[in-house]
């Protein structure tokens, strides 16, 4: 075991080498780490409880998500009897008390419309319920009744969703590392490392952006219009620039085009009056059925919906075809800029509310770091002194190894992108202080074979086989421990998990192997007749 040949050795040479100048950067300045070449831009990043940062707790609606999956079934059902062959006709169609009921009406297509809905309701997850249940009342009336199943079902399908949304929403803004988790059945934490104003994410996350044009209903009375009531098949919608000065303006439920369909959208501005506007493109789909409906459509307004509100009420002065379109609104850059995002990054399935929020100063996390190194500093300067004082030359190489151990967990992270957290330090300071336990291990037992009579060098062979053994158990049990923390845990735990992890997988290449190599060199070197240990 102590025989290393030159390309064993400069193989773990080689890599110890690359785990140390991985950890570099992580020790430049910011001003200088962003002029580095982007292969080498590799460094820990720091986390909430120590660069500081904001902390906000999202909560979302069960009813809202209920509510929405009302109208997509009403869709649905709308578009299957319609096109279906022969077509049914229905009547209007009602959402009262939480049901879609609707009446058919021919009676000899009832049992045919049960057939054709029936297919358009799925499983609520492993209950063996449907999401809805379909039932005929009153020999030609129809009734969908959504489960409470299928409700929490759909709720959690919007939760995981939701999560995705907000974590491409905060990339978008350059933020690294955030921290976002489920918490509960309906609330989302968010952590962002760095952002000391909350007030910019918060306007992000709160939009859902769900992105809609639908055509002004230019037959509506203005007077009922202003009192709330619709034509049948058209809304009543907010429009708080409304250039005639009513807060609400009419338009058809039909959606012409959804923001589903966007593939981009950029803030920009326009040519004519140089106010901020977001540019969007459409994917082929919707690019088509946008250049359909605005060249039937051509001298009619239609509006500029966002989370069910009207931004604008263009009027269609020619067919916009091309893919393109332009919205407009009291927009400024910051706003046209974040609206951007929030349609880059997609919609959100259910609208979130800002619950609770708190801002974590930098100054704390100052005091952290400085707390962190000075105890780091206080269990590296411990333990070197005690395992030379204890082991002499071996001790020295056991040092050796902790010191290149501490630089290659930073490299490591690095590597992974990590995020340093407080707990990840006492994770830290714990490695430091069990990376030496398998050189303990090894050189009481040489001391133990020297006792025994052995030679110098059988004893060291036979302390580095013998103990490698109880090494690897001891550590595959840390290592369990440590996998089951960072599976179910979150936030602190699981940074100090990853830490830990790192630091067991480090510490016994550095402990074992590459002291081995030296003990191998040196004995190959010198070999001597006695060892001091």
């Amino acid at each position: 075991m102590l025989d290393f040949p030159r390309w064993k050795i400069w193989l773990i040479v080689s890599s110890l080498v690359v785990g140390v100048l991985l950890s570099v950067p992580t020790f430049f300045p910011e001003r200088i780490y962003n002029q580095l070449p982007s292969f080498l831009q590799a460094k820990v990043n720091l986390g909430l409880d120590l660069s500081g940062g904001s902390h906000i707790l999202l909560e979302a609606n069960p009813a809202e998500v209920a509510k929405q999956r009302l109208e997509n079934m009403e869709e649905q059902v709308r578009t299957e009897l319609r096109r279906g062959d022969p077509k049914i006709a229905i009547g209007d169609i009602s959402r009262r008390d939480g049901k879609l009921a609707f009446m058919v009406r021919d009676p000899s297509q009832v049992d045919a419309a049960v057939e054709r809905i029936r297919p358009l309701t799925q499983g609520a997850g492993l209950t063996g319920q449907r999401d809805f249940n379909v039932e005929v009342v009153d020999s030609s009336t129809i009734v969908l009744t959504p489960t409470q199943a299928g409700i929490d079902t759909a709720v959690n399908q919007a939760m995981d969703v939701a999560k995705e949304v907000i974590d491409r929403r905060i990339n978008e803004m350059g933020t690294r590392e955030p921290t976002i988790i489920r918490q509960g059945s309906n609330r989302i934490v968010v952590q962002v490392p760095g952002l000391q104003d909350p007030a910019e994410l918060k306007n992000l996350l709160g939009q859902t952006a769900k992105l809609e044009f639908k055509l002004v209903d230019i037959s509506a009375n203005p007077a009922e219009v202003a009192q709330g009531r619709a034509p049948v098949g058209s809304e009543i919608l907010p429009y708080p620039d409304n250039p005639s000065g009513v807060p609400v303006i009419a338009v058809k439920r039909q959606v012409m085009v959804s923001g589903e369909e966007l593939i981009d959208a950029q803030q920009g501005f326009d040519q004519q009056n140089n106010q901020p506007v977001v540019n969007i493109r459409f994917n082929g789909a919707g690019g088509r059925k946008f250049g359909r409906v605005t060249s039937e459509n051509v001298n009619r307004p239609f509006a500029i919906i966002l989370d069910g509100k009207v931004l604008s009420a263009p009027n269609i002065n020619e067919p916009i075809l091309g893919g393109s379109a332009q919205i407009s609104g009291n927009f400024t850059v910051k706003t046209a800029d974040q609206l951007a995002i929030a349609l880059r990054s997609g919609k959100l399935p259910v609208a979130l509310t800002v619950v609770e929020e708190r801002t974590v100063g930098p100054d704390l996390g100052a005091d952290s770091i400085r707390s962190g190194i000075i105890a780091s500093a206080i269990a590296t300067a411990a333990v070197l002194t005690f395992m030379f004082l204890s082991y002499g030359r071996f001790g020295l190489y056991a040092n050796l190894a902790v010191v290149i151990n501490i630089f290659v967990i930073l490299g490591v992270m690095a590597l992974m992108n990590a995020t340093l957290t407080l707990p990840g330090i006492a994770g830290f300071v714990l490695t430091i202080g069990t990376a030496v336990d398998a050189n303990v291990l090894v050189n009481e037992r040489i001391r133990e074979e020297r006792r025994r009579g052995r030679s110098v060098l059988q004893s060291i062979e036979f302390g580095y086989k013998e103990a490698s053994r109880t090494i690897f158990e001891a550590n595959v049990t840390h290592a369990i421990a440590g996998g089951i923390m960072f599976m179910l845990g979150s936030g602190p735990v699981k940074g100090f998990a990853v830490v830990l992890l790192i630091g067991i997988a480090t510490s016994v290449y550095t402990a074992v192997v590459f002291t081995r190599m030296l003990v191998s060199l040196w004995v190959r070197r010198h070999r001597p007749t006695e060892i001091h240990i």
